[in-house]
């Protein structure tokens, strides 16, 4: 590789990296049920796609969305994220991120798998969510297994 490639490659790495954090660091605000960090991690129009309700979209809604999720005594979700591959277009980039789900549900333990679809951009130096669309292959009680599930986690 020539000092003309190196530039380019540092740079890529530097992206694909903080892409990455991005996801990591939504993994984490998760865990610790921290809204306004989280809700930091989308654009300003930014968008989450559960399958389980219509899209959130805007910031405003995102952060009512994930305080209603702290408010629930029931949520108590630790995601774990993986297997992130990540296309990158100049300042714009889509990327898929696995996550192991661990939960507890009514007194329950809960085991899900799934992946994220994601779109980013990039604002200023920062890499920013502009799409999160989750796909959940199952959640289950961790007692009965995920066996007898179909693709859609029923």
């Amino acid at each position: 590789m020539d000092a003309l490639e190196i530039e380019p490659a540092v740079r890529e790495l530097v992206d694909k990296e903080a892409i990455r954090d991005l996801a990591r660091l939504y993994a984490h605000h998760v865990w610790q049920m921290e809204v306004e960090p989280l809700v930091g991690l989308f654009t300003d129009d930014g968008e989450m796609d559960t399958s389980l309700e219509a899209p959130i979209r805007g910031r405003e809604a995102l952060r009512a969305a994930f305080q209603r999720l702290v408010d629930d005594d029931q949520a108590d979700l630790q995601p774990f994220v993986h297997n992130h591959v990540i296309e990158l277009d100049g300042d714009r980039a889509t990327g898929i991120a696995y996550i192991d789900l661990r939960s507890v549900r009514d007194g329950r333990s809960m085991l899900g798998s799934g992946y994220y679809r994601d779109r980013y951009v990039r604002q200023g130096a920062a890499w920013k969510f502009q799409s999160r669309g989750l796909t959940l292959r199952f959640f289950v009680p961790l007692h009965d297994g995920w066996a007898e599930t179909d693709s859609s986690g029923q």
